[in-house]
């Protein structure tokens, strides 16, 4: 037993051994070229830096070009911690390019998005994308698996310490035992739904759509390991759980105690706490918040359904005022757990009432302070003695079943964006805005994007011209004037310039957020010119 233990001991904390990094939900912060971007040629690579270390998943990085053929040369390498995607020629290169991408973040989450840059000017209509969201099925699913797995914590810590502990000698284990053993299944059951669920997350296919190379993908994965390593250690337990008795001996104890450990460490090392900052606080914190949950929330429903229904009076005038000690201890570890992730991860006050996140935490710690304040009762009432079998048990049933509400909100959660992420989002949303379109006139089309098309006087102008043919067209003066009818703002002009050959730059001011008319006026030659214009939106 002792060779057992060490073993699935050391395995556990081998695999928790690599170097963890220091972020969050990746995001794409950057790439070259950006979405909305009109390029003068195809360049020979794209680049998509995130704001952590990601890995893509296997063919589910595309780029497609105006003709809807692929044009990416296999998957991405990483370079200078960016994914780089190597560039074949395409058949039709002038048009509208889509970059279609899926990576999994540090924390083991699938990512996906997709943008669009054009070579010369936008196509009629662009290519269509490789389907870069999950299954609404799989969606699902994934909270439901994360909150099987919780559940199985709870029904297994919860008995097994109260065995150990606190259970009469004279009172049979079977029941203790069936709801650890129930734990047993529901934590194994969870963490099976949940290396099958990380295939079509990854793949966006469908629930049963799983190649065995995207499966075998999942499970060589860091990831895969360390839920493998969970089944593993769960075997353990079942082992060592039939001879778990009152005050089990030191060596058994100190076995099943590292097991334990070990085995909870691979929640946070799957989940956000491996990808935050101060990375190792956080997974310390996060093994600490399961293991006062599970002995707190277990006990109260081995108390519920078995102690308070079978021991007498002076058993529990024994049992009760010790197990209310622990578990004000535990309780104070729980919140102090609790608080500490909630603020890490959040990152600041806006991300509380700015975040799905931090609303989500809201909502979690209102149903905490409930729990607390019913538990708070509870220990009032054996404090003074004061209470009977049924009425302590109605009580200890009422905070159990808000506590499982409060096991549903982390489910939810630990599947959202941390809200320290926030202001991340907003810089890739920002940066993904703007204003791209193609005028066209008897002389010439014109290809332009206003960056970032918001209120003030930095908003860049870079245009193509071509011939109605689509050949690249000098122009010889520009006239680019911008107004606001609608609050009798008179056109007002801008200063563009001719780059190089068929391309301009300039600014463009916007006073006031609105529907501007953008005119542009430009002399191709001595004697001719062309004017058109577009309606711009800026907020």
């Amino acid at each position: 037993m002792r060779w057992l233990v060490a073993a699935v001991a050391g395995v556990l904390f081998v695999l928790a051994a690599p170097a963890l990094p220091a972020s969050a939900h990746a995001v794409l912060s950057e790439s070259n070229p950006r979405p909305g971007a009109v390029v003068a040629t195809l360049p020979g690579e794209i680049r998509l830096a995130f704001n952590e270390a990601v890995h893509a998943v296997p063919g589910k990085t595309v780029v497609a070009g105006p003709d809807g053929k692929r044009i990416n040369a296999g998957d991405p390498a990483v370079a200078d911690g960016a994914l780089v995607l190597r560039l074949r020629a395409a058949d039709r290169v002038t048009g509208t390019y889509v970059v279609s991408y899926r990576v999994i973040s540090a924390d083991s989450h699938p990512v996906s998005g997709s943008f669009t840059f054009s070579v010369g000017a936008p196509s009629a209509g662009p290519a269509a994308a490789v389907p870069t969201g999950i299954d609404p099925i799989v969606r699902a699913l994934v909270p439901a698996a994360k909150y099987a797995g919780y559940v199985g914590l709870v029904l297994l810590i919860g008995p097994a310490v109260l065995l150990a502990v606190w259970y009469p000698r004279r009172l049979s284990r079977a029941a203790p035992l069936r709801l650890a053993r129930a734990g047993i299944y529901a934590a194994a059951g969870g963490t099976v739904a949940a290396l099958w669920l990380q295939a079509p997350a990854a793949s966006g296919a469908a629930l049963l759509d799983v190649a065995p190379a995207e499966l075998w993908e999942v499970l060589t994965s860091q990831f895969g390991l360390l839920l493998l390593a969970r089944l593993v250690a769960l075997g353990a337990v079942a082992v060592i759980l039939p001879r778990l008795r009152r005050r089990p001996d030191r060596r058994l104890g100190t076995g099943l105690a590292l097991v334990a450990v070990g085995g909870l460490v691979t929640w946070p090392l799957t989940g956000h706490p491996v990808a935050s900052p101060y990375a190792w606080l956080l997974v310390a914190a996060d093994v600490v918040h399961l293991a006062a949950m599970g002995l707190w929330l277990g006990g109260l429903i081995v108390l519920a359904a078995v102690v308070l229904r079978r021991a007498d009076p002076r058993e529990l005038r024994l049992i009760l005022p010790s197990w209310s000690r622990w578990a004000l201890i535990t309780v104070y570890w729980l919140v102090a757990a609790g608080v500490l992730q909630a603020l890490v991860q959040l990152g600041g006050w806006p991300a509380v009432t700015g975040s799905t996140y931090g609303r989500l935490i809201l909502v979690k710690g209102g149903l905490v302070v409930g729990v607390l304040a019913i538990a708070y009762l509870s220990r009032r009432l054996v404090q003074r003695g004061a209470f009977t079998a049924a009425r302590l048990r109605r009580s200890v049933g009422v905070e159990a079943a808000l506590a499982m509400a409060v096991l549903a909100a982390s489910a939810v959660l630990v599947q959202l964006t941390p809200g320290r992420t926030v202001d991340v989002e907003a810089a890739a949303a920002a940066r993904a805005r703007g204003f791209a379109t193609t005028l066209t006139s008897p002389l010439y089309a014109v290809q332009f994007e206003v960056y970032p098309a918001a209120v003030g006087e930095y908003n860049s102008f870079h245009a193509f011209v071509y011939t109605p043919e689509g050949r690249p067209l000098e122009v010889v003066e520009w006239t680019v004037t911008a107004a606001l009818p609608g609050q009798g703002i008179e056109p007002m002009p801008n200063p563009v310039y001719t780059l190089t050959g068929n391309q301009g730059l300039g600014n463009i001011t916007f006073p006031f957020a609105g529907d501007w008319r953008l005119t542009l006026t430009l002399r191709v030659s001595d004697f001719d010119q062309a004017t058109v214009t577009a309606q711009v939106p800026v907020t």
